[in-house]
């Protein structure tokens, strides 16, 4: 009935602004399923192989098997010789090492291919660097006891070859076994989190549907105008809601947010104030942070702060850059009881930590801290 009133009183185009969010929503979900199956295809090794932590793993278990390669030949604890072990350490470091650096390499041509070829193709990768690298050193021997290379032949440039080779097949089952392990168990956190993000959508949409809706309804017939620029910005946050939750410009996070504020702000009136501190806002074009991130944030500071409050609730938002750091800080008043009340109030808290974690890592800091009459809730992550 009020959607019939609202196209007498003004000329359709907030009908159109709705219906092309519709249209731009089931685009950007046939993106975003063409995106999950490239992803899927795409081997968690080949695209974090460059990163230091991951190596490491990859080099303590690579001494280990050393050790045992070691032991294999000596046969015994006693016969065993630490300088033995040591040149195999040194020996499958380096391979690995070279295979990491070649993989990194080649990432954007590995990553176009299937994650098959992927595993066939780094296990002959592997192959060639054993056989390069003990012909290398081969070759180095030679020299370095005859100091010339007069009378090298290729059974002296193979010797040991076949041993070798025999190791390189054994690291590269274990390598491809061991980075196996852990795609599959990245692939699997990486559903985990995406279910709870979308179980966190779910249940903050429909409270706040119902209530901008009855908004627009009371707003019809007393203010057609401010009721239209109010269903204009909830199509805008909606549109962002239906997209892939990627990474965007902190600008854009920012003017979400101001839009669903203009909607808390038509329903709540003079009992919400903003006040922004946006400090370099030149710098935020070149800030990431994923999509609807701090919208949430804000939703909970407006319900907890200010919605149950029959004055003024101020709620604040700094933002500032500085090098490499962002530092989001947002207040709000402090209730007691309803912040112990609110059922569901640190999930939708707990899945933005998890979003941030998953795309910057350990550098996420998240705080709350409560005083008698302020509460405030601090994101302080580094951007690359």
């Amino acid at each position: 009935m009020w959607s019939c009133r609202l196209n007498k009183i003004k000329s359709g185009r907030t009908v159109s602004s709705i219906a092309n969010s519709d249209e731009h929503a089931k685009k950007l979900q046939q993106e975003s399923i063409r995106n999950g199956q490239t992803t899927f295809h795409q081997s968690y090794f080949f695209s974090k192989i460059g990163h230091w932590q991951y190596l490491i793993e990859l080099f303590m278990t690579s001494n280990v098997l050393a050790l045992l390669i070691a032991l294999a030949e000596a046969q015994s604890w006693s016969n065993l010789q630490a300088t033995h072990v040591l040149a195999y350490v040194l020996y499958i470091n380096w391979i690995l090492l070279a295979f990491a650096a070649l993989v990194d390499f080649f990432q954007n041509t590995l990553q176009k291919l299937s994650t098959a070829l992927n595993y066939v193709g780094s296990f002959f990768l592997l192959q060639i660097i054993v056989l390069l690298t003990t012909m290398t050193l081969n070759l180095c021997h030679y020299w370095g006891v005859n100091l010339s290379l007069k009378g090298m032949s290729w059974n002296v440039l193979g010797q040991h070859l076949t041993l070798h080779l025999s190791y390189g097949v054994l690291l590269g089952a274990f390598c491809l076994r061991y980075l196996y392990l852990r795609e599959q168990w990245i692939l699997q956190r990486t559903s985990e989190l995406n279910a709870r993000i979308q179980a966190m959508q779910a249940r903050i949409h429909p409270h706040f549907l119902f209530n901008s809706l009855n908004s627009v309804v009371s707003l019809i017939s007393i203010d057609p105008d401010k009721a239209e620029e109010m269903l204009i910005d909830l199509s805008r946050l909606f549109r962002a809601s239906l997209q892939e939750l990627k990474l965007v410009s902190l600008k854009e996070e920012i003017e979400l947010c101001r839009h669903y504020l203009a909607i808390e702000q038509i329903r709540l009136g003079d009992r919400l104030s903003v006040e922004w501190n946006i400090a370099q806002p030149e710098l935020l074009v070149n800030v990431q942070i994923p999509l609807l991130t701090l919208q949430p944030l804000v939703e909970n500071s407006i319900f907890h702060g200010v919605e149950k409050k029959l004055s003024c609730g101020r709620v604040g938002i700094l933002v500032e850059i500085l090098q490499n750091q962002v530092t989001i800080v947002i207040t709000n008043p402090f209730i007691q009881d309803r912040i112990s009340l609110r059922e569901g109030h640190g999930i939708a808290l707990e899945n933005v930590k998890q979003r941030l974690k998953a795309h910057f890592g350990q550098s996420v800091q998240f705080r709350q801290v409560s005083s008698q009459d302020m509460f405030t809730t601090v994101v302080q992550y580094h951007y690359k």
